[in-house]
């Protein structure tokens, strides 16, 4: 048995605890590493309105970190302050912290950093006639020093008087590698501060003063901008701006991930959440996205003095802040490749491309290697076998409901100029029975058929089913197939939910069922097969569940049945087709598990692997 505890009996008794102790312990929460100690002295830099900063570091930071500001300065009998513990100029009572507008608030940084580390501070305020220096140490006082402006904080020898400390950190390279990391995150969220940052006397990098596209550019790599979508909500209570990238283009972790809130970063679960659900059934398999977002909010709505590094942040309401950056976030990655905003490569070549009086004179390619103006291809020229009007109707006529020409050779006189030409252009032929082979403005675009119609399906049944208007289609022979009774079981006792998603299934005897009709949206698909999966999806998970929480995955499932399978051959205007609702449909780059749908080379991709122009 378990013995009851006793008290100690030499107990020490309660006592105050000395003020290095108690500084001491501060720093444990505050001071993790040389990378927090080089965030609070940022943070101090811009809060002093510094506009170009420069960071010193030597081993990691572990035995320097020294950083320059031409900021505000700090008065010559302000200094001794500066290091005292719950010492500040940014609040002076509860109004103000609960409408904190600063990066820094409690007035601790610098004294927990000294109680574990040499420090030094080095000011010099306009109008002085020069600056002061004061050492961290036991009486000390301040002395002259030479500085033209701003602020030089000096960390030397960090876990000198802690070695327990010490040996937690990592090798150099490794600190180096956070403290780098400290710098862009705050670099992101100031464009208009310059950063420099050298280690062990090498400069590794340099961020000139900028705005946002820019400085997300030099830091995250102009990829990160070409592969985003756009963000910015508007002026409002709340404002989201910022960029996040496709989902084609995410990453096998989740170290290019940005978010702020006034300025600061976070790593907020609410935040992450809302985001990755705005990703949702738009990755493939543990993949993760990437985005460098700014979320604008009154300071009165949001407590950031919750984490001792103010990484973690509380919102008043928490579900309309949760809401507003699913939606914003959905809506951007959500545009119909018709309407979505061309990328600037995009731009740059419509820009350039000459007026059709021109294009109509431009020769067929110069020796120079310079491409004529584009224009849509003939289809007629083709050798494809064109279907009778009925049969290409017949082809899944709920998912390609586009006008059918009355001849390849109509369609190509019809295809609009090159100005006008659709995103994905037109299709020229099909490799394989399993990709489409396009030609646009840009050059050639290859699209997964099957994953492409997987998207437009799994799209349209969200929302007929959000409509409660998924059509049922009534088969001519009812498809009967072998049953388990658990099976049929089910199909008796979720009859009436069978009939919400677009399904007729009856018993035939205790160990048969009829599928006597199926969703219009699915004509093609193989009745019994979908049945099947549906009847299993409902033992498992129940009628509730599979329509709230598991929704879009037994949708998603029944798009995989129902979209057009590899080796299918397709006509030239079936081809189109697809391609034209492609264009129309939500999320249409990748399929529901995340998949791409499509992919371009540009002509300049294809000169390069000819090798022209050289």
């Amino acid at each position: 048995m378990p013995q009851t505890p006793r008290p100690p009996e030499n107990r020490a008794p309660i006592q105050l605890l000395p003020d290095l102790l108690i500084s001491q312990i501060a720093a444990g929460e505050v001071v993790e590493r040389p990378s927090s100690v080089l965030k609070e002295l940022l943070e101090n830099a811009l809060d002093a309105g510094g506009t170009a900063i420069q960071i010193q570091l030597e081993e990691g930071g572990v035995k320097l970190i020294r950083v320059t500001d031409d900021g505000c300065g700090i008065a010559r009998d302000e200094l001794a302050l500066a290091l005292t513990r719950h010492a500040t100029s940014k609040i002076a009572s509860l109004a103000d912290l609960e409408r904190v507008a600063t990066l820094g608030f409690r007035g601790e940084a610098l004294a927990s950093v000294a109680a574990v580390a040499r420090l030094a501070l080095t000011s010099r305020q306009a109008g002085s006639a020069h600056a002061w220096r004061l050492a961290a140490e036991s009486g000390a006082t301040p002395e002259p020093a030479a500085l033209l402006g701003g602020t030089v904080v000096e960390m030397r020898d960090l876990y000198y008087n802690t070695p327990a400390r010490r040996k937690f950190l990592k090798s150099e390279a490794t600190e180096f590698a956070h403290c780098a990391e400290a710098v862009k995150r705050i670099a992101l969220a100031n464009p208009a501060v310059a950063f420099t940052l050298a280690h062990n006397g090498r400069v590794g990098l340099h961020l000139a003063r900028s705005d946002a596209a820019g400085r997300a550019g030099a830091i995250l790599g102009e990829d990160f901008l070409a592969e985003s979508r756009a963000v910015d909500t508007g002026p409002g209570p709340l404002r989201l701006v910022g960029h996040c990238a496709a989902p084609a283009h995410s990453r096998p972790r989740s170290d290019a991930q940005y978010c702020y809130v006034n300025g600061r970063f976070v790593r907020d679960k609410l935040l992450a959440h809302a985001l990755r659900e705005a990703y949702q059934d738009m990755l493939h398999g543990s993949r993760h996205p990437a985005y460098c977002l700014f979320l604008e909010i009154d300071p009165a709505l949001v407590d950031v003095n919750v984490h001792p590094a103010k990484t973690e942040v509380r919102f008043r309401d928490g579900r309309a802040v949760h809401q507003f950056v699913f939606h914003a976030v959905q809506k951007a990655l959500s545009s119909p490749l018709a309407a979505a905003a061309p990328p600037p490569w995009e731009s740059a070549a419509a820009a350039a491309r000459p007026t059709t009086a021109a294009a109509d004179a431009a020769p067929a390619r110069s020796a120079a290697g310079q491409a004529p103006a584009w224009t849509p291809p003939r289809q007629a020229s083709l050798r494809v076998a064109e279907p009778a009007t009925a049969a290409y109707y017949a082809f899944n006529r709920a998912a390609f409901a586009a006008p059918a020409p009355q001849s390849a050779m109509a369609a190509s006189e019809e295809a609009p100029a090159a100005d006008g030409a659709p995103p994905l252009g037109y299709a020229v032929a099909q490799l394989h029975g399993i990709y489409i082979l396009a030609q646009n403005a840009q050059g050639l675009v290859l699209v997964d058929m099957h994953a492409a119609h997987e998207r437009i399906l799994y799209e349209k049944l969200k929302n007929a089913l959000d409509d409660q208007r998924i059509a049922t289609q009534a088969l001519l022979i009812p498809a009967v197939f072998a049953a388990d009774p658990l099976d049929v079981a089910a199909a008796e006792e979720h009859a009436q939910a069978l009939r919400e998603l677009g399904f007729d299934v009856a018993p035939m005897g205790p160990a048969q069922l009829a599928v006597r009709g199926v969703p219009a949206l699915l004509q093609a698909a193989d009745p019994a097969v979908l049945a099947r999966s549906l009847l299993a999806e409902l033992r498992e998970h129940g009628v509730s569940q599979l329509l709230t929480a598991r929704r879009n995955e037994l949708l998603a499932t029944m798009a995989c049945h129902g979209a057009v399978r590899a080796r299918r051959q397709l006509s030239i205007p079936e081809m189109n087709a697809l391609l034209r609702q492609m264009e129309e449909t939500e999320r249409a780059d990748q399929c529901n598990h995340g998949r791409p749908t499509w992919t371009r080379l540009s002509l300049q991709e294809l000169d390069a692997l000819f090798l022209r122009g050289r």
